[in-house]
């Protein structure tokens, strides 16, 4: 069943129960007799929209130049890697969410959520509808079963990026995935690095770019099957992928850690090409030499500070997937089908 909000809407910064009447369609408002099921906050109109505006702005910050290169038909291997990668659309980056349980008050909450098909009318207002949860807790359930196994485990910072010189390992230069660039020590010297050094690379996403005569050069076979098993909190790809996930959860927790999410992903992708065989100067990218003592200890630094930042969001994310799965275990009609 749908869920409501019933009783007299509460002040600010106070909880209002949220209750299951009879079907309504998704933006349409719960009827009064309905017995509460779960809690909600209420956030007042001007408190939202300024949230609202402020993700808007800061997001708008990162999309605008990927935009405007776009229209120009232009790329820009570092600064578009997040838009290109990754299947979460601009404009759904842009839209704000408050995440669930949380009621937005008032008429303009209506206007721009109503007609959303995740999203419930209520007497006080618009709240992400819970029962959708239902059909999704099982995808919920894996992403907090990957990112919990992740974060058990000590990160390794051996790996100095490894993975994209083995992407391009005896790969002649037009087949080269970014071939608008040069490869900085150039094709022979790129393969040296390659083959003088030890590659250990966990992340199945990275791994299937791999040539094929780099494959047997990794100490491991990740897969799609052991990635639970072999993900560290080290690995720059899992700590980029946890914008991923944070998207894969929306619009059922807030838009601010999504950004947050893909805002330390964009800063760890310009170390990712800053420490690849390309020559990026031109963008302004100075190199990291993972080839050279300095560079490698460079690399390493740099790695554990993203893990530590990475650490904070990923506790993060665990915890709203178990409160996600609480609110889904809590739907008191989870066999009704959901308006996705």
């Amino acid at each position: 069943m749908p869920v409501g909000l019933t009783g007299r809407e509460p002040a600010e910064g106070t909880v209002a129960p949220v209750s299951a009447p009879g079907p309504t369609r998704p933006g349409g408002v719960a009827g009064p007799d309905a017995e509460p099921v779960l809690a909600a906050e209420v956030l007042p109109e001007h408190e939202w929209q300024a949230r609202r505006a402020a993700h808007v702005r800061r997001v708008d910050a990162w999309l605008e130049p990927h935009l405007h290169r776009r229209g120009e038909r232009r790329a820009h291997p570092v600064e578009d890697f997040l838009f290109t990668y990754y299947s979460h659309r601009p404009a759904r980056l842009r839209r704000w969410h408050p995440g669930a349980g949380v009621v937005l008050a008032g008429d303009a909450a209506r206007a721009a959520y109503g007609g959303s098909r995740d999203y419930l009318g209520v007497p006080a207002g618009i709240v992400v509808d819970p029962a959708t949860l239902a059909a999704r807790s099982d995808s919920i359930r894996w992403i907090r079963d990957l990112l919990a196994a992740t974060r058990a485990r000590p990160a390794f910072l051996g790996c100095f990026g490894l993975h994209e010189w083995a992407m391009v390992y005896r790969l002649p230069q037009e087949e080269v995935r970014h071939s608008a660039w040069p490869l900085r020590l150039g094709a022979e010297g790129t393969d040296q690095v390659v083959e003088s050094h030890r590659i250990r690379c966990s992340h199945f996403d990275a791994y299937r770019f791999f040539t094929e005569p780099a494959r047997p050069r990794n100490a491991l076979r990740p897969a799609r099957e052991t990635q639970r098993d072999l993900e560290q909190p080290g690995c720059l790809h899992a700590n980029m992928d946890l914008y991923k996930w944070a998207y894969k959860l929306s619009p059922y927790v807030r838009s601010e850690l999504v950004a947050d999410c893909f805002e330390l992903a964009r800063e760890i992708r310009e170390l990712d090409m800053r420490a690849s065989p390309y020559d990026l100067s031109a963008l302004g990218c100075r190199p990291v030499p993972i080839e050279t003592p300095e560079g490698r200890a460079e690399y390493a630094a740099a790695q554990r500070g993203f893990a530590e930042r990475a650490e904070i969001l990923r506790d993060q994310l665990v915890r709203a997937c178990d409160d996600l799965l609480a609110l889904a275990d809590k739907d008191p009609d989870p066999g009704r089908p959901s308006p996705r």
